[in-house]
């Protein structure tokens, strides 16, 4: 993430995206340390082990990463995947619906991401499932760009459709007090 990315946009609120995103960014470096590891359980197969959670051993301590009190990460980690999960903020009503729309927009398109699980872990609103294949087909350094990117351009677009839609608000209630001028 360059340094642009977290100086622009309002003080504060900035600020703290910016380090949010640098915590996951690193979280998120050091818990893809992937590596194959077959099942010990059936010859011949592999399964992310952060989903089925078989071996207590092959799992690594979960991260919560919190921006806020409703804004957090969740990094679940095993010997052969990692699992992210994301809980995006919903300050309002507007928010909630905005939120709830968009994410079913993009579970929708799970199959594109490769990564995005179609379902996302109860409490939260989004996840991601990596596994030791992705690492090595995708590139580590690419996966975490990509989350952190995603992460990034999902509080824009959220905010832009908040905006706009104040915006046509605006519009029509200025429409509507026109007439009783």
């Amino acid at each position: 993430m360059s340094a642009a990315a977290g100086s622009s946009g309002g003080g504060g609120e900035a600020a703290s995206l910016w380090s949010y995103l640098l915590c996951v960014r690193h979280t998120l470096h050091a818990a893809l340390c992937l590596q194959e590891f077959p099942c010990q359980d059936v010859e011949r197969y592999s399964k992310p082990e952060v989903e089925f959670r078989t071996s207590p051993e092959l799992l690594l301590n979960p991260v919560v990463i919190c921006r806020n009190e409703s804004e957090r990460c969740l990094i679940e980690g095993s010997i052969n995947s990692v699992r992210v999960s994301i809980k995006v903020k919903h300050a309002d009503e507007m928010e909630n619906l905005l939120g709830a729309k968009y994410l079913s927009f993009l579970s929708m398109r799970a199959e594109s991401f490769l990564v995005l699980r179609r379902k996302p872990l109860p409490g939260y609103d989004l996840s991601f499932l990596i596994t030791a294949e992705h690492c090595q087909s995708l590139h580590k350094h690419r996966l975490v760009d990509f989350v952190v990117r995603f992460l990034q351009d999902m509080h824009r677009d959220m905010g832009e459709l908040k905006e706009a839609i104040n915006a046509s608000g605006r519009v029509v209630a200025a429409d509507f007090f026109k007439q009783f001028l």
